[in-house]
């Protein structure tokens, strides 16, 4: 994560309920989209998180986690259902969801993944990076 685009000072957030609340640090102001099938089912459209290379979470005990790929886990609260965070596993970046934080207004879109299996129904504006799947995988080293 490049320095320059820290969020000074850590940022906090919490769920729907209030069960479960986060401070992050190391935060960095982009987000980034996702279109592929798995964020569109389990969002029910296009997740946007931002990473945070630290994360402290309250109410651990209402945190159920899912591995949602050999590489891959995502969290959510088990009272209200709101979506936590996605890490990749080899990964101590948190993918937080930009719409949990308090305070929202120094987020920007960054980049949007897997933009060839974004639905025509939406669109989102702006000049920023669109990345088909195959490009994303292959910026992992996955593909």
């Amino acid at each position: 994560m490049d320095t320059v685009d820290q969020i000074s000072g850590p940022l906090t957030g919490h769920c729907l309920c209030g069960s479960v609340t986060f401070t992050a640090s190391e935060l960095s102001p982009r987000c980034h989209i996702c279109h592929c099938g798995m964020c569109r089912r389990w969002n029910g459209g296009p997740s946007m998180t931002v990473i945070a290379k630290e994360a402290q979470f309250e109410g651990e005990e209402n945190i159920s986690i899912y591995d949602s790929s050999d590489w891959a886990q995502r969290a959510f609260c088990a009272k209200c259902g709101s979506n936590l965070f996605y890490r990749f596993k080899q990964s101590d970046d948190w993918f937080l969801w930009a719409g949990l934080f308090d305070d929202q207004s120094q987020f920007v879109i960054a980049q949007e993944i897997y933009f060839d299996n974004k639905p025509p129904g939406y669109s989102f504006s702006g000049d920023h990076a669109r990345l088909t799947e195959e490009e994303f995988l292959k910026s992992l080293g996955i593909a």
